[in-house]
């Protein structure tokens, strides 16, 4: 077991209580390959292309991607060496991650209809985020732009009754989306969340910052490590942008704390139109046909 406090907890959730009875879906084996592969000093790149190379579909979803307006320079490619002469090592890595995750969570319920479009979205935007930031790396930004939430299909797919409590809290406007699942479950998706990035060997800030991202005091906390507060920050603005952009209401986060996440990160409010604006195309594409 870990000494860390997070690890601590999230041994005591798998101990007892609710957690205890959930399943966390294993970690697909060719994510744990890719992983390996990143995890060097020189990821082989052949290694990476091998492993895209080795799902049909995944191959075909590299290549539509490396395609679409996100990324595309004018010129079409056609198989998965063009697409990853495009894309990038790193943004390849990213992109087989979230192909791999959405197979190994189906979400077979109507409240989860869009839950890869808003959690894609999520991510261009921490992306895009990271980007304009010195010294946040953006392939680990867009990875918890997409993984921050995946608590709630596991809870909803493990948890008698989480159906009406995420109804509930998506509602709730008065109080964070955590805080109604602690009361009517006695846990919540970052906490379940943080368990599956622990049991998929993701990094240890990701790990971190998926447990910690609805916790708005965060920010001033010290013995959290700086870069994972950066990523926190991040996180509160990019669901801002993504809020804006689908005419949601913001989320109670961004209403406590949005002005101490753009001073944390240095941002004025104008830099937000702008960036609205360049993500506008970005998210239309990703619109569900």
């Amino acid at each position: 077991m870990s000494t860390s406090p997070i690890d601590r907890e999230l041994d005591h959730a798998r101990q007892s209580g609710p957690v205890r009875t959930l399943t966390i879906p294993p970690c697909p084996e060719l994510l744990t390959r890719l992983q390996a592969v990143m995890a060097e000093a020189d990821p082989d790149w052949d290694a990476v292309a091998a492993i895209a190379s080795a799902d049909v579909a995944m191959a075909a979803s590299l290549v539509r991607a490396a395609n679409s307006p996100v990324y595309s320079r004018g010129r079409g490619v056609d198989n998965v060496p063009q697409a990853m002469s495009l894309l990038g090592l790193r943004q390849t890595a990213v992109l087989l991650t979230q192909f791999l995750a959405a197979r190994a969570l189906p979400l077979n319920h109507p409240l989860l209809e869009t839950f890869w479009l808003g959690s894609s979205r999520r991510a261009l935007a921490m992306g895009y985020v990271a980007r304009q930031l010195y010294g946040t790396s953006p392939d680990l930004a867009h990875t918890l732009g997409l993984f921050c939430d995946v608590g709630i299909p596991v809870m909803l797919q493990g948890l008698p009754g989480y159906a009406g409590t995420l109804v509930e809290a998506r509602a709730r406007m008065d109080r964070t989306h955590t805080l109604t699942e602690q009361i009517a479950h006695k846990t919540d998706h970052t906490i379940v969340g943080a368990l599956v990035a622990r049991t998929w060997g993701l990094p240890e800030d990701l790990k971190t910052a998926i447990r910690l991202h609805h916790e708005v005091e965060a920010l001033e906390d010290r013995s959290i490590a700086e870069p994972v507060r950066v990523l926190l920050a991040a996180t509160v603005l990019a669901e801002h942008l993504v809020h804006s952009h689908e005419g949601h209401p913001d989320a109670p986060e961004w209403i406590q704390r949005g002005g101490d996440c753009l001073r944390h990160l240095q941002i004025h409010e104008h830099e937000l139109t702008h960036w609205q604006d360049a993500l506008q195309p970005v998210f239309e594409h990703l619109q569900p046909a």
